[in-house]
């Protein structure tokens, strides 16, 4: 059992998410930055897609009743058991009455906690990851002061795996710039050619108004390509008749403004579109805190896929070097 002595700003349970429902409209959901979530599994013996803890900016206060081993992974944040300091990416026993806490995380959005055996809460469409915009309690659990969450039976010989811990080569950076490949397409042709050149050449600056929803970036102006008067002082229309969204697609709004789409975003709309973050960038665009300068780079279909393999060996090699 895990007792929640402060919830944190935004903690929740996830997994890998509840893929193969988006054409009826149920996001995908999990992890933000899956490769530091499977990490923390690998750290401490589970597979990459048992339950853990998503923090946002500040972590909770938790109450450990029973002995186990956890692993804290994703943004740089200050943890500490009992009051003492400890290091993140590594494997850590916990005993019954242990205390972890955080601070404010110094980089980066999304800090992970995984535990031997997993988190135990209701599946839906075989997901624990949590929904918010749903409020129902199938879907999912966000930490609450005072509420109780109770956690599995560490797997078989996990305590053997007591102290092992990633390499820094293995580690993701977390900075204050971001370089996120994108392929163009969708309703791109609704975009200027001078558009498109502003679209890529641009500095885009991350805005408070970003979430598990959607990032909002400012930056342009992007110019359409076939404008029509929609108000008295509005010589452009960023509308099109409706279209599906991909998770990571990049919406054009107005002129100065991009709404990239993330894990619980809708499945559909009717905003322009002029392309999409690749797959194997997710992880890094959802670790952008407001403010962050993000620059955005062309890339074919094949180049993504190449990039997704590559990401892809890098999560396995860092698999094999901790179960070696």
């Amino acid at each position: 059992m895990l007792n929640v002595i402060k919830p944190g700003l935004h903690t929740t349970v996830q997994d890998l998410g509840r893929d193969g429902f988006y054409h009826l409209g149920v996001p995908p959901g999990g992890a933000a930055d899956k490769y530091s979530f499977q990490i923390g599994n690998f750290l401490v013996g589970n597979p990459a897609h048992y339950a853990g803890l998503e923090i946002r900016m500040l972590g909770p206060t938790l109450l450990f009743t029973r002995r186990t081993l956890i692993a804290i992974t994703g943004a740089p944040t200050p943890c500490f058991i009992n009051d003492e300091p400890v290091p993140m990416w590594q494997c850590l026993e916990i005993k019954a009455g242990d205390v972890l806490s955080f601070r404010f995380a110094q980089q980066g959005i999304c800090t992970y906690v995984c535990i031997s055996g997993g988190i135990h809460s209701p599946e839906f469409l075989g997901s624990q990851s949590t929904y918010i915009v749903h409020q129902k309690p199938e879907c999912g659990y966000k930490l609450e002061i005072g509420g109780k969450l109770m956690i599995n039976e560490p797997l078989p010989g996990a305590f053997k795996h007591a102290g092992r811990f990633l390499p820094e080569s293995f580690r993701p950076s977390f900075s204050k710039t971001a370089e996120l490949h994108a392929t163009l397409g969708l309703a791109i042709h609704r975009i200027s050619d001078e558009g498109v050149r502003v679209f890529l050449d641009s500095e885009w600056i991350v805005s408070t108004e970003s979430d598990r929803i959607a990032y909002r970036l400012s930056g342009g102006p992007i110019s359409f390509e076939h404008t029509v008067q929609t108000t008295e002082t509005d010589d452009y229309s960023a509308n099109v008749v409706d279209l599906p969204y991909p998770v990571g697609v990049i919406t054009v709004p107005n002129p100065k403004e991009l709404i990239i789409l993330v894990s619980d975003a809708t499945a559909g709309g009717g905003f322009v579109t002029i392309g999409a973050v690749i797959s194997s960038d997710l992880d890094t665009l959802n670790q952008c805190r407001p403010q962050t300068t993000v620059h955005f780079s062309a890339v074919t279909m094949e180049q993504a896929l190449r990039l997704r393999a590559e990401k892809k060996q890098r999560l396995a090699s860092a698999a094999e070097y901790l179960t070696t």
